[in-house]
């Protein structure tokens, strides 16, 4: 049941689906007597759409979730395992292409080959699924084992976690194949806006984790004054960074996430 509500409320969690289906609320108004109300409906999602789309909103928005991890100090040793979560390839397109498809967080698959050969002793768990509400989308972890053995990293290096569809189960799943030992330290590779939220559900799950984030997308505060050049760029980034602010209220109030924006330990 948490499934299909992450899933229905990730939806109207996005601010272009939302604002998509308003302005054509407002529209058909225009043809009753509630013509007035539809008309400053339409005007005002148009508006929000171009702010969302244009300005630096998202930029705004998803700068503190990137920033509230900083990248992985290497000092403290070789770590005995690596998670990393699904979400970088697609599955659908290359089941159908015949080739391994990545999508733009690549870089939680070409961390972990780096990883892989820096750290030749550490345990990898690639954490992955079939997301699909509706319809079967593919399982990712299969995409992931055929992508990371053309790219020269063996299949008896990486355990392949393959039920989960979301973050939560990310992180119970992982648990149970990784079965960290007291003193032991795991590395959690996912992308940098994602991570405040997957760490909040694996310390819920106890499961302790180092972040090690990866496919920022902004350059930092820089981008708070930065518009952008299309209303299909500022609406991806708007998108993306709505969704998971959701997804951190939504996973603290039900009890999946150990705070509402968890940050690093003290």
């Amino acid at each position: 049941m948490f499934f299909v509500l992450s899933k229905v409320l990730g939806f109207f969690a996005i601010p272009s689906n939302d604002l998509i289906f308003a302005a054509l609320c407002g529209v058909l108004l225009l043809w009753t007597r509630f013509a007035r109300a539809g008309a400053r409906i339409a005007t005002a999602s148009t508006i929000a759409l171009a702010i969302f789309g244009l300005s630096p909103a998202g930029n705004t928005l998803i700068i503190p979730l990137e920033d509230r991890f900083p990248p992985w100090d290497s000092s403290a040793g070789a770590p005995d395992g690596i998670v990393v979560l699904g979400g970088a390839v697609s599955p659908d397109v290359a089941a159908a292409r015949g080739e391994p498809a990545l999508n733009e967080a690549a870089e939680r698959m070409t961390a972990v080959l780096e990883l892989a050969r820096r750290y030749p002793n550490a345990r990898i768990i690639f954490s992955g699924g079939d997301p699909g509400l509706l319809s079967e989308e593919g399982n990712e972890s299969e995409a992931a084992l055929q992508l990371f053995e053309r790219l020269g990293l063996s299949r008896e290096r990486i355990t392949a976690e393959n039920k989960s569809r979301n973050t939560v189960e990310n992180a119970v799943f992982s648990k149970a194949l990784a079965l960290p030992k007291p003193g032991e330290r795991w590395l959690l590779v996912t992308s940098a806006y994602h991570m405040p939220r997957a760490v909040g559900v694996f310390r819920q799950a106890g499961f302790p984790i180092e972040p090690y984030p990866v496919d920022w997308r902004t350059r930092g505060r820089a981008e708070l004054i930065r518009w952008f050049p299309t209303v299909g760029d500022g609406l991806r980034r708007s998108d993306t960074a709505v969704r998971e602010w959701v997804g951190l209220a939504a996973y603290w109030m039900t009890g999946k996430s150990s705070d509402l924006f968890p940050g690093p330990l003290a």
